[in-house]
Order: structure tokens, then sequence, then C-alpha cells
């Protein structure tokens, strides 16, 4: 029935975010979907993705531990129906992506990765499996991966890929599954990334995407075989000069940023008749929370935390309204009692923000 329908413009877009949304296996899965055949516009925003990063600082082990329970029903208690967690490979200066278990179970899927999923779907929340590159040691950020000859290229592009297919085969249940994150120097070698795609479709029945750079979305040359169009949502929102320390900017400004970034989002969105879901968008506790919102030192004051209240609700009231826009994955949160040092949106401030706008929506 679903097939006959006939979808163009703003509809198509509705449709693909429940795509996005609803596109996964098994009861649990189905049992949390909109069918597209009574799909509105009201029903759309319904459906948001609400989602939050589970980070950790202490290794994978973190999501297969006993504190993943409370950490999850907190987590519901603000609105939040997605989560997401990033598994680590390390990668070296000669091209070589190193991985391991690191449960001492050689066959099957790790623990880190079926308990999240399945405590998860117990709660009745959703969860996207996001892998990240550890560049730390070899580069200055993930973005920054490059090689300088073919030989270190092929050997990258092996290792990623048996690291990636091997996680999207263990990552089966999950409801979603990002293919790379923040790669930016590596998306123009098109033939490689379309043939991990291909092989990660082999082992993965849900909906993919891959978290592009906010500064490179544009250049990704593969949307078309991918379900929506991830962003890494650190767009600054004011220039320098109009952000000083202890004044805070007026809304309004604030307000006309995310506007001109979801009309381009929108336009984009269209060209390639893909929904964007933002796989991450996080602000610090400091001065440069509406001008450089990736950076991570935590330049605070209490006068900082309202720049980053403010910033963080004008952008979840965007989300809200803007339908080419199917949700967010905030950054970040730790399992257990454990703050971040930087992003933390467990803070006190960050919790009343996130459940004034996503728990008050239920």
């Amino acid at each position: 029935m679903v097939r006959t329908i006939r979808l163009t413009g703003p509809c198509l877009l509705l449709a693909l975010a429940a795509l996005f949304l609803a596109l996964a296996t098994g009861p649990t899965a189905a049992s949390l979907a909109t069918p597209l055949a009574v799909l509105t516009p009201q029903a759309a925003r319904g459906d948001k993705i609400n989602g939050m990063t589970l980070s950790t600082s202490r290794g994978s082990a973190e999501w297969g531990r006993d504190h993943i329970v409370p950490t999850i029903t907190e987590l519901r208690s603000l609105g939040v129906n997605w989560i997401a967690i990033h598994p680590y490979a390390s990668i070296d200066r000669d091209g070589n992506v190193n991985w391991r278990r690191r449960d001492g179970n050689s066959e099957g899927a790790p623990t880190w990765l079926t308990r999240p999923i399945e405590e998860a779907h117990r709660q009745g929340i959703k969860i996207l499996v996001k892998p990240h590159l550890a560049h730390w040691r070899s580069f200055s950020w993930r973005g920054e991966i490059e090689f300088d000859s073919d030989e270190k290229w092929e050997r990258f592009f092996r290792g990623y890929g048996e690291w990636i297919v091997a996680l999207a085969r263990y990552s089966e249940g999950a409801d979603a599954f990002a293919v790379g994150t923040e790669l930016d120097r590596t998306i123009e070698r098109e033939a490689s990334w379309r043939a991990i795609i291909e092989s990660v479709r082999a082992e993965y029945a849900g909906p993919l995407t891959y978290a592009a750079n906010w500064t490179d979305y544009e250049r990704v040359p593969f949307w078309d075989a991918l379900d929506a169009i991830g962003i890494q949502a650190y767009f600054p929102l004011l220039p320098h000069d109009a952000v000083r320390q202890g004044e805070l900017p007026p809304r309004e400004a604030v307000e006309a940023g995310w506007a001109e970034i979801m009309a381009r989002l929108r336009a984009f969105g269209s060209r390639h008749d893909k929904t964007v879901v933002f796989t991450e968008l996080g602000y610090n506790n400091s001065w440069l929370a509406a001008t450089e919102p990736w950076d991570y030192e935590t330049r605070g004051s209490a006068d900082a935390v309202t720049l980053q209240r403010l910033c963080m609700e004008v952008a979840l009231d965007a989300i809200g309204r803007e339908p080419a826009v199917v949700g967010a994955f905030l950054w970040k949160w730790f399992p257990g009692d454990r703050v971040p040092r930087d992003f933390a949106m467990s803070s006190p401030a960050m919790r009343e923000v996130i459940g004034s706008r996503w728990a008050a929506r239920k």
C-alpha cells in the first residue's frame, strides 16, 4: 500500500524523516514505527529524534555495565527517545585501523554493544551506532585524516571497511547506523566509500547515514546511497564581533543565525530528496558557544552558562519547528554519575533546558 503513494516536495521530506525514525528490524522497532501512509506534518514533529550521545572516557565497556539501566531511565525522564553510542577504532599514520572487542569474547556481538541496544529497546528508546576513529595519537582530529600514498590509502580503506562491516553485523538490532564520522579528507574517494556502504547494507538492514562535519556536508558525493543526511551541527550562530564576554547577545540574533542555517539545510535536503539529522549538536560552557561551538575549552563563568543556555534553547526550538530536520543527538552524557569536563549535557542548566523542550512535548 505504501508503495503506491506518490510524495513530492515537503511531503517527501516528511516521509523520509519517518523512514529514518521508523525503518528498523524486530518487534520493538516495529512497535515504535509511524506508518508512512498516515504521516502528517504534526505527526512528524511529534516523532522528532530527541537524541543523546552516551559517550565515555573509560572505554566501550562502560556501555555494557549495570549503570546503563538508570542512565537510560534518567534520559527518558528528560524526553530523550533515542541514544547514540560511538565505538572506537584507532588510526595510525600509515593507514592501519586497529580495533579489538575488549570483552574477551571472540564470537558474537560484544556485550558493550548488545546491552545498550537491548536496554534502550526495553525502555522504549531507539539507538544509533555511530563509529568514531580515535585520532589523537596520529592526527590532530578526524577531519585531518589523510595519507600520502596509494598504498596507505588502500590499507586504510581495507582496515576501515573490515571494522565498519563487523560493527554493522554486530549492530543488527540497532535502529540506525552511521558508516563514518567527520572523515572530511577521505570523502572524495567516492568509489571506496560506496563499496563500504554496499558491504554494510549486506550485513545491516536498518537505515544508514554518514556524520559529516558542518563545514563539509555539501562535499559528500554519496548521499544518494544513504537514507539521511547526517551533520555534526557545530554551526557558528554569530560573527565574533557580535559576542563580547560578559554581554549576552540578543535572542533575536541567535534565532536569525539558526533561521539562515535551516534555510540552507532545507534547500540542500530538497535537492537530495533526504531529510537531515544532526548526528551531533552541543554547546560548551564558554563565551565561544555562539561563535565557535566546536571549541572544547570550558572558558566558563556564571555568565557563560547563560549563553550556553540561550544557544541550546534556540537550537532545540528551531529543530522542533523545522520539518526538513528530523532531530538531533546532543553531545554528550556519560553513563552513571560522572559529568564530562566539556559539553556536559548533564549539568543542571542543560538538564533544565532539555527537559523543558523535550519532556514537555511527550
